[in-house]
């Protein structure tokens, strides 16, 4: 058995812990457990849930191809939409590289929604609302895009840095990072909305924070900042809201899940602790080492892309770049299953950086480095 202990922190923890984190990870047994539960929490094994991956879901027209793709979503109509870091122009560094396309139920290409848009620079993720408004989120331009369902820009966030500005640059990563302002975003990641509209917005590699806006636009707070307590986040990558307008956010660094009520109160939090296999591989690059995992972006379970699924009995889905897993858990952290691997093929993946659940068996994943998305089927 195991007791849980709050997150790593790589600007203020020490190595020991990582180390001890390694050795727990790779032992036998596993458990997704409320991490600030006093109890103590018993392994347990996590089922290995069965799937298909439908071949060529999406069809594109010949000579557009996908280049990363970030972001995955779905309307009420069935009709997917990908946002893919394609169709780049610039120099190599700095280059715009966002693309939003869409597909109809059958993966027949559509459109291409906003082509040449002014906030397109390094493309997100992209989300739809229940009324069929397509959000995106760009990271390079610290901007937040909604569109009508016809493709019409209706509300802008944020503002990317002026062309002009001599200032204009990459931005820095300072720790603690600048105090951070009302209405501008900084590296923004994602954008989710509860039952009265409030649209939440997760913001992001430099702010640390959760930006509340009403459905006019207005904004109405934020929380968060740098940290690993409860209510502090080190890179929120991904959020989602179940039917209770509880507010789920991905603390991808701290490697948690955090959530809060819709006023920004702290709830509750979990992690998913599963043994990595011995014959995992890494998608790219060398196996992480102790002090990558320290750092929570490539921690077995820190979770880059988390989805809700619709009522009456809503599952949460989360994925982690290493060892490439995707996890099913109950809304309050419970693991009841996982799938998957990292690699090039069908059922394998390369950094899943999105996920969108249309229903509790179905699947959409849009993975940065297969350059695709996979549309997945689970058997249960």
């Amino acid at each position: 058995m195991s007791l849980h202990r709050p997150p790593f922190c790589p600007c203020c923890g020490d190595l020991r812990r990582a180390f001890d984190r390694r050795r727990f990870l790779l032992g036998a047994g596993g458990v997704a457990a409320l991490a600030l539960s006093p109890r103590v929490s018993y392994a347990q094994a996590a089922p290995i849930i069965s799937y298909d991956s439908v071949p060529n879901p999406l069809h594109l027209p010949t000579n557009m191809y996908f280049g990363e793709v970030s972001g995955v979503a779905l309307n009420s109509k069935g009709h997917v939409f990908a946002l893919s870091r394609g169709n780049s122009s610039g120099p190599a560094y700095a280059a715009a590289a966002t693309q939003l396309l869409e597909f109809g139920p059958d993966g027949r290409f559509i459109r291409e929604i906003g082509r040449h848009l002014y906030a397109w620079s390094f493309a997100h993720t992209v989300k739809v609302d229940r009324h069929d408004n397509i959000w995106v989120t760009d990271k390079g331009s610290d901007m937040v895009i909604k569109f009508t369902p016809e493709g019409r820009v209706d509300m802008v966030f944020g503002r990317k840095q002026e062309a002009s500005d001599e200032e204009t640059g990459p931005l820095k990563h300072p720790n603690p990072p600048l105090p951070a302002e009302d209405g501008r975003f900084r590296q923004v990641t994602d954008v989710a909305w509860d039952a009265a509209d409030n649209a939440y917005i997760s913001d992001g590699y430099i702010n640390s924070r959760v930006a509340k806006v009403d459905k006019d636009g207005n904004w109405l707070k934020s929380w968060g900042e740098r940290g690993t307590g409860p209510g502090q986040f080190h890179t929120p990558h991904s959020i989602a809201v179940d039917a209770n307008n509880n507010v789920y956010v991905a603390d991808r660094s701290n490697r948690r899940i955090q959530v809060f009520d819709g006023d920004g109160n702290f709830q509750r939090q979990f992690t998913i602790d599963v043994p990595v296999p011995p014959d995992a591989r890494p998608a790219i690059g060398n196996m992480p080492n102790e002090a990558a995992i320290a750092a929570g972006t490539f921690a077995p379970g820190s979770p880059w892309a988390i989805c809700i699924s619709p009522g009456p009995n809503q599952v949460l889905y989360s994925a982690d770049a290493w060892p490439g897993r995707i996890y099913k858990l109950t809304l309050d952290g419970k693991l009841l299953g996982m799938l998957g691997q990292s690699g090039k093929q069908l059922k394998q993946f390369g950094w899943i950086h999105e996920i969108a659940c249309p229903s509790e068996n179905e699947l959409y994943v849009a993975e940065l480095l297969n350059w695709r998305v996979q549309k997945l089927v689970l058997h249960t």
